[in-house]
């Protein structure tokens, strides 16, 4: 009897044990996955079929994607980060150096399916650090009511943009004292942010934001400023929501913009049209950072393999798919490129035919030291508040400067 009793009180206690530690797989088998803001619907559905092949539950939590490397750097010690977050591939340098994202271990035959350039983005120093979620450059959209075809060139476009002056609208608006922007007409006139080693790699110690092509190229786009084609509340931190309200309200006929803009414009009621940027005088095709964002995965995170298996779960090509028709972000997955959903979609096509022009954009840790500066310098020289020569001459001393002091032991 006294034998019995002992069995069943064992028994019992295996069993709670059992629970118990059913439960604490369960709380294991959360992941929490920081997307970006008004893109999580566009994984819901993969998301679902992912908690019931896998019985975990999925936390979804929206976050700014530029911002949450420096979240990260908080949350992550703190024990609240995520076990998944999205990082434009800029960042992905910092963050392996400062020992924020894990590498990853994927198999050939599902990497092959994403675009070279976008699996090559997501990669530092020969190893990977994410899975490419999305492909995006800057592109020219205009109204179609103001500006019915697109113009091939920046001759035709300051044409236009006078024509409209003088019927109080702006034709062309961009963000020019911006690198980010401006980047296109520097690199176009033989500017460039770091130069090449032989290997192919970057060079963080030649610097050619000061060269003759990027003092020929700021010089190019002080014009937009000197002759009145631009209002003066597009400079500066508050420009892009200027250029915006400009665009949204058809007082301006075109933008450059990214495909971020192309939703919000919609439901403002424009009708639009998307074009790739414009030549420049010099006949060349208007350049523009090519940037990718891509899902990693925390180092702090006590799933990373769950997590791993969760990134590689919703870029399959069907759940891309719904991705890009929910969010509108171009998918770098070889199969869906050829889809008539996508190669049918004009804003798409645009983008696409824009990114063949368009060049990775640096995703060292040393470019971190450049946007401060360059931007500094473009608001200055765009503006004639300094000589373009001088600004970007003091702009590139200040971001050698930089490299020298923070990235000197890397």
């Amino acid at each position: 009897m006294k034998i019995n009793k002992l069995a069943a009180v064992v028994m019992m206690s295996l069993g709670v044990a059992g629970a118990f530690s059913q439960v604490a797989r369960a709380a294991d088998g959360e992941l929490l996955v920081w997307e970006d803001i008004k893109k999580s619907d566009g994984i819901m559905d993969a998301v679902k079929a992912f908690e019931s092949k896998y019985n975990v539950k999925v936390k979804i939590l929206e976050t700014p994607y530029a911002q949450q490397i420096e979240k990260l750097r908080l949350d992550g010690p703190a024990g609240i980060g995520p076990d998944v977050l999205v990082l434009p591939h800029d960042q992905v340098g910092t963050a392996v150096v400062q020992g924020l994202i894990s590498e990853l271990k994927v198999a050939p035959e599902f990497l092959g399916g994403f675009t070279k350039p976008a699996v090559d983005a997501q990669t530092y120093q020969g190893k990977l650090y994410g899975l490419p979620k999305a492909v995006e450059t800057i592109v020219m959209v205009y109204n179609k009511d103001l500006m019915p075809k697109a113009p091939e060139t920046f001759d035709e476009l300051v044409k236009a943009s006078k024509e409209l002056r003088a019927k109080n609208k702006y034709g062309l608006l961009a963000k020019f004292d911006e690198i980010y922007y401006a980047y296109g007409v520097v690199a176009g006139m033989g500017g460039y942010v770091f130069g090449q080693n032989s290997d192919g790699s970057l060079n963080v110690k030649d610097v050619g934001l000061a060269n003759k092509g990027a003092i020929d190229g700021v010089s190019f786009l002080k014009t937009f400023y000197a002759d009145g084609l631009f209002p003066a509340g597009i400079v500066g931190d508050t420009g892009a929501n200027a250029i915006d309200s400009l665009f949204t309200e058809k007082k301006a006929a075109a933008v450059i913009t990214g495909p971020w803009s192309f939703k919000p414009y919609q439901d403002a009621g424009v009708n639009y049209g998307v074009a790739p940027l414009p030549t420049l005088p010099n006949g060349e095709h208007m350049r523009s950072f090519l940037g990718v964002k891509g899902y990693s995965v925390s180092t702090y995170s006590k799933q990373k393999e769950l997590a791993q298996k969760f990134i590689e779960f919703i870029n399959q090509p069907e759940y891309a798919k719904v991705r890009f028709q929910k969010t509108g972000e171009i998918p770098p997955i070889k199969s869906l490129i050829d889809d008539p959903i996508i190669k049918n979609d004009d804003k798409s096509r645009a983008v696409a035919i824009q990114a063949g022009f368009a060049t990775p954009m640096p995703s060292v840790p040393e470019m971190q030291e450049v946007w401060s500066p360059a931007n500094s310098a473009l608001q200055l020289g765009v503006t004639g508040k300094q000589d373009v020569k001088a600004a970007l001459d003091a702009a590139v001393k200040n971001i050698n400067m930089q490299i020298e002091v923070n990235h000197s032991q890397q």
